[in-house]
């Protein structure tokens, strides 16, 4: 399924919306850059512009810029989404004066410890765009990884006083053992600060394989849990698999030492989301058909919600039947585009 087109429809595209900003009303994401990545890196490059015009309406003008960031004064430009164009700006220069790796490594412990803010669409963002990046560097594919980069540094938010429980031995059985927050009422932003505890998994780890394996296994579980929880929330529950899965797919470009921590930081926002917008209770749930991944991905791009669109890459990566599923579940919950 992973074709990643090389026709060029990935760059028109990415260059359509690099005039549109990363938000749109003050405060949600512009997902239009992660869903044409996702549809061209699976073969669905001639859906990309007609996926977009129904999109259109959501995109924004790029904002204005405040100031510079600078290498002198960037940590007082961190997380003040007013200055997402100037972060732009700035990330633009770098990949123009050094690799996107370089960049990418340098950046990547600053920007880590925040990737809760913008409800985890940064990070996914920066994901997509490595992962174009890796099957082939170009113009328009840096400029979205300083888009994406950029938005991150804009929206950057940590999550701090949490309280350390137990967690079981698996990531799927962790999931489980997090406690829901509900008396958590409104925005994401609301509902993060409203956690307080959360299991600590995998917290030991420290070999960089060991990482990628564990990180590897929660994407799994993740996404195999929408299936029987994203009644909770359809659009957000999508985000404890994804965000994951936009830091597995980024490793392999990072150095190896930075592996662990990003398990670490991925874990707590799949837990986190996972606390924010638990159901009273799991349901079962058996797919109308066994499909296969191609039938599944056109179920989506004919429905096509940017969310159900994005977990549907994520059930490709993970690549089960019970992925496919997690993905027909979204269909099933969530509003179509149009």
């Amino acid at each position: 399924m992973d074709s990643h087109d090389t026709s060029g429809t990935l760059e028109e595209a990415l260059e359509r919306l690099h005039a549109a900003g990363p938000e749109r009303l003050g405060r949600l994401t512009n997902h239009a850059p992660m869903v044409v990545e996702a549809l061209a890196a699976h073969g669905q490059a001639g859906s990309v512009h007609r996926w977009l015009d129904l999109y259109r309406g959501k995109l924004e003008d790029f904002p204005t810029p405040v100031a510079p960031v600078t290498d002198d004064n960037w940590r007082s430009a961190l997380g003040d989404p007013r200055r997402a164009a100037d972060w732009i700006s700035h990330f633009t220069r770098a990949l123009a004066e050094q690799p996107w790796r370089t960049v990418l490594a340098v950046w990547w412990p600053r920007l880590l410890p925040g990737m809760y803010g913008g409800s985890t669409h940064p990070v996914i963002r920066v994901g997509h765009a490595v992962r174009a990046l890796e099957h082939g560097e170009n113009t328009p594919r840096l400029t979205e990884l300083a888009h994406g980069l950029g938005y991150w540094a804009a929206r950057h938010h940590p999550v701090s006083h949490i309280t350390a429980l137990p967690a079981a031995a698996t990531a799927a059985a962790s999931l489980d053992t997090v406690p829901p927050v509900p008396e958590a009422r409104g925005g994401f932003p609301d509902r993060l600060a409203a956690v307080r505890r959360l299991p600590v998994w995998a917290g030991e780890v420290t070999d960089p394989d060991t990482a990628r394996e564990r990180l590897t296994e929660l994407v799994r579980a993740a996404t195999h849990r929408y299936a029987t929880h994203g009644h909770g929330q359809a659009t957000m529950l999508v985000h404890a698999a994804t965000a994951p899965n936009a830091v597995l797919r980024t490793l392999g470009s990072l150095p190896r030492a930075q592996w662990a921590p990003s398990l670490h930081a991925a874990w707590t926002a799949s837990a986190a989301v996972t606390a924010m917008y638990a159901p009273a209770e799991p349901v079962a749930y058996a797919p109308p058909a066994r499909l296969t991944a191609g039938e599944v991905l056109e179920r989506a791009l004919a429905h096509g919600d940017e969310h159900v669109i994005k977990l549907t890459d994520t059930a490709l990566d993970v690549d089960d039947d019970r992925a496919l599923a997690a993905a027909l579940r979204a269909v099933e919950l969530s509003d179509p585009l149009g």
